[in-house]
C-alpha cells in the first residue's frame, strides 16, 4: 500500500562530485542545502550576501558582479546608528561606514569569483513579492526595518520575472558557458503575504522558470529545475515536515529534500567518500569520559590518520 504520491525523479547529466565548484544564491533553503554541502564537504559558496529573497534582487547582485561594479558610499546608508544597504541581507550591516564598504565589496569579489568558476549555480527563488522604495522607484532585497511608508509592495509579473532570469543566466553563460544552472522554488510558505498570495507568488515563480527553461534555447540544455517546492507541498504534505513556525520544513523534511536532491544531482561515485566523511564527522563529534584514557588517545590517533589521508587527496576538505 502507498501513502503517498511521489514526484518522479530521474539522474542529470554533469551531476556534481568532489571536483565541483557550487555556488548557492537565494533563500534561507539554500542554506539548508548549503548546509548538507557543508557537513559532506563538498566545494560550495553560499549567500555571499546573504538571505535574497526575489528574482530582480538577485539578478541586481549578479550583474554587478559580473560588471565589477564596487559598492560605494552611495550604495549605503544610516539608520538608527547602523550602516546598511538596500541590495542585501541585514547580516552585513555594520556600526562603522568604511567596514560595510569592505564587507559588501569583500563579498562581491567572492560571488564575482564564483560565477565566473563553479561548475553549478543552485538558485532557490523564494518569492514574486518585492517592496519598492517610493524615493528611488527602486526594488530592494531587504527594507532593513525602516518604516512601511517608505515602500510600495507589489508583486512581479511572470513576465517580469522572466525577464529577470533570462538576464541572470544570459549574463552568467557568457562569462562562464560551461555551467550547470540549477532553479529551484524554495518550499517555505511566505503566510505573512496571506495564503492565496503565498501560492500566487509561487505560481510566478514557477511559471517563468519553466517559460525559460522550456523554450526554444542554444542554452536550454544548461538550466534545469528541482522540484523542492513540489516535494514538500505534496509528498511531505504532513505537518511532522514542518519546524514549529508550521512554515519551514524540519530537519527530516530537508534530510528528505537532500536524499531527492542527491538521487538527481550527485554523482553516485561520491558516496563511498561521503560515507567515510560521515565516519569522520561522528568521530570528531565523540565525547570521552575520560579525554586521557589510552583507548581515546588511540580513537584520536587513528581519527587524525583518516582525516591526512582523506586531505592528500582532497586538499580543499578542511575539519
Amino acid at each position: 500500500m502507498k501513502l503517498q504520491t511521489e514526484i518522479p525523479l530521474k539522474p542529470e547529466e554533469n551531476q556534481i562530485d568532489y571536483s565541483s565548484k557550487i555556488l548557492l544564491i537565494g533563500s534561507c533553503f539554500s542554506e539548508n542545502i548549503g548546509g548538507k554541502f557543508d557537513y559532506f564537504k563538498f566545494q560550495n559558496l553560499q549567500n555571499p550576501f546573504g538571505v535574497i529573497f526575489n528574482p530582480v534582487s538577485i539578478e541586481k547582485l549578479v550583474v554587478r558582479a559580473i560588471e565589477n561594479n564596487s559598492f560605494t558610499k552611495e550604495d549605503i546608508f544610516e539608520h538608527n546608528g547602523i550602516w546598511k544597504c538596500f541590495e542585501v541581507h541585514s547580516e552585513l550591516s555594520s556600526l562603522d561606514k568604511s567596514e560595510i564598504l569592505r564587507n559588501l565589496n569583500s563579498a562581491l569579489h567572492n560571488l564575482r569569483e564564483a560565477l565566473f568558476s563553479s561548475t553549478h549555480i543552485i538558485f532557490t527563488f523564494g518569492t514574486s513579492w518585492v517592496y519598492r522604495k517610493t524615493e528611488t522607484n527602486e526594488i530592494v532585497a531587504n527594507c532593513h526595518k525602516l518604516p512601511q511608508q517608505n515602500f510600495q509592495k507589489e508583486l512581479l509579473s511572470i513576465e517580469v520575472i522572466s525577464q529577470s532570469l533570462q538576464n541572470i543566466f544570459s549574463r552568467i553563460l557568457e562569462v562562464n558557458p560551461n555551467v550547470t544552472l540549477i532553479n529551484t522554488v524554495s518550499p517555505v510558505r511566505h503566510i505573512k503575504d496571506g495564503f492565496a498570495e503565498n501560492s500566487l507568488s509561487k505560481a510566478h515563480l514557477i511559471s517563468a522558470i519553466h517559460e525559460i527553461i522550456h523554450q526554444p534555447s542554444t542554452i536550454n540544455h544548461q538550466l534545469n529545475y528541482f522540484p523542492s517546492y513540489e516535494i514538500m507541498m505534496d509528498e511531505l504534505r504532513d505537518y511532522r515536515f514542518y519546524a514549529e513556525d508550521l512554515l519551514h520544513p524540519n530537519k527530516t523534511a530537508i534530510e528528505i529534500i537532500w536524499q531527492k536532491f542527491s538521487e538527481v544531482w550527485i554523482a553516485s561515485e561520491t558516496e563511498t567518500l561521503q560515507k567515510e566523511i560521515v565516519s569522520i564527522q561522528n568521530g570528531l563529534l565523540h565525547r570521552p569520559f575520560n579525554p586521557q584514557s589510552k583507548e581515546h588517545l588511540q580513537f584520536s590517533e587513528k581519527l587524525q590518520q583518516k582525516i591526512t589521508s582523506l586531505k592528500q587527496h582532497y586538499p580543499h576538505i578542511i575539519f
